[in-house]
């Protein structure tokens, strides 16, 4: 099993929605994604990030293909124009 989490730092937080909205819509369109949450930071302190994408996948073959998948694309592309930065960590367990 293979955990995948984006923290998503955003250019304005009128986007908040928008971001949720659009990890949420690769929920059940991905082979090997057996799970996916999408969290929302409440707290706001200075270190914070604004959403987070936790994505439980089969193996590694499932996040290399979901990194192409077709229902990946339009959302990475909505992430790209609304986040100012975004870190990422992938490990097995």
């Amino acid at each position: 099993m293979v955990k995948h989490i984006v923290l998503f730092k955003l250019k304005d937080q009128k986007d908040r929605q928008k971001g949720i909205n659009a990890l949420n819509s690769m929920r059940g369109k991905i082979e090997g994604l057996m799970d996916i949450e999408v969290g929302e930071d409440f707290l706001s302190s200075e270190r914070s990030y604004d959403l987070a994408l936790i994505c439980t996948l089969k193996d590694r073959q499932a996040l290399d293909a979901y990194q192409t998948h077709p229902a990946h694309q339009p959302v990475k592309q909505v992430m790209h124009a609304i986040r100012e930065a975004s870190v990422a960590v992938d490990f097995e367990y």
